[in-house]
């Protein structure tokens, strides 16, 4: 395959960091779209994006949702997938390992995306993971999805509730060193008082948005168009929604990394992100659709760049609000 990392010049206008952790450009693959990188390793090139965020892992394999588990509509995508994952024990022996390895000597970040069903499942995963080596390089970060139920809590999400999403991430900052993103819901009441709780727990940085809760009807079955009932929209639908929670978070937490996902197919809309407060741009949907996407994107942010004679990193955060 022919590579389409950035000339060392340009590169430069796009490297970015948070909380330390150098990035050669802002944009990774979110979490769920991209297995652990072999699907997509054929068709487009890894090694030239800014990282990838694995497919989630839960200390136990899950079968997940019932099929079918994905829907197009006119705004985007609905899915109910049900975090379906081999499990850590499969992920530790085989799926990280050869991302690692496929990824050895490349400057791509590796960020392993972790679910549970209970406060200690979160660490047992994270520490599970923190010491694979594979051709001479570990996990880069962890990022928790605290969206999905905690089943001793009668299934309400760890981020709806401050102690629970506390107790989450200080349990994943005693099992690893490396940085630890927090990924939170759209549909959050107060999305930047979440935000502070997650970080004074041990966060590095936080990921807006994850998917919005959704119902998508079939109306020649009247049933509903996914085999689980409703499920989270992604898609087009869902940038204006990301990129306000981005900006909120943003005005809440200053100084703490920020990784935008929800909606981008552009150039553009991954600038939203950047100008509302976002070092990272993460990539779904569209790049399900068209996997060569997100490389393209990197080459049309070093075009903006140059043509508006700046780097990446010195517009994050530099919306003009009306006064």
């Amino acid at each position: 395959m022919t590579t389409t990392v950035p000339k060392t010049r340009e590169a430069s206008a796009l490297a970015t960091s948070v909380a330390g952790l150098s990035f050669a450009n802002p944009i990774v693959l979110a979490a769920g779209t991209a297995g652990y990188g072999r699907e997509l390793a054929s068709i487009t090139d890894l090694r030239a994006l800014g990282g990838i965020v694995t497919k989630a892992v839960s200390v136990t394999p899950r079968a997940g949702a019932p099929a079918p588990r994905v829907a197009e509509f006119a705004g985007g995508m609905i899915n109910a997938v049900g975090l379906a994952n081999p499990g850590l024990d499969a992920v530790r022996g085989d799926h990280l390992p050869w991302l690692l390895e496929h990824l050895a000597g490349a400057p791509t970040r590796v960020i392993v995306n972790v679910v549970g069903g209970a406060v200690e499942e979160f660490a047992t995963v994270v520490a599970g993971l923190d010491d694979v080596v594979a051709g001479g390089r570990t996990v880069d970060a962890f990022e928790l999805n605290v969206s999905c139920p905690n089943v001793r809590a009668g299934g309400t999400e760890f981020g709806a509730s401050p102690n629970a999403l506390r107790e989450v991430v200080a349990a994943a900052r005693r099992a690893t060193s490396k940085l630890l993103f927090v990924k939170l819901s759209p549909a959050l009441p107060d999305i930047g008082a979440t935000a502070r709780v997650a970080a004074g727990a041990g966060a590095d940085a936080i990921t807006l948005v994850n998917t919005l809760p959704g119902l998508v009807i079939d109306v020649d079955r009247r049933r509903p168009a996914l085999g689980f009932g409703s499920g989270g929209v992604s898609g087009s639908a869902l940038l204006p929604i990301g990129v306000l929670a981005t900006w909120k978070v943003h005005q809440a937490l200053p100084g703490v990394g920020l990784l935008g996902i929800g909606g981008v197919t552009s150039a553009s809309d991954a600038l939203q992100y950047v100008l509302a407060g976002a070092s990272l741009v993460g990539m779904g949907t569209a790049a399900m659709r068209d996997p060569r996407l997100p490389l393209r994107i990197v080459g049309e942010l070093e075009k903006w760049c140059a043509r508006e004679r700046t780097t990446l990193a010195s517009v994050v955060g530099q919306l003009e609000w009306p006064s």
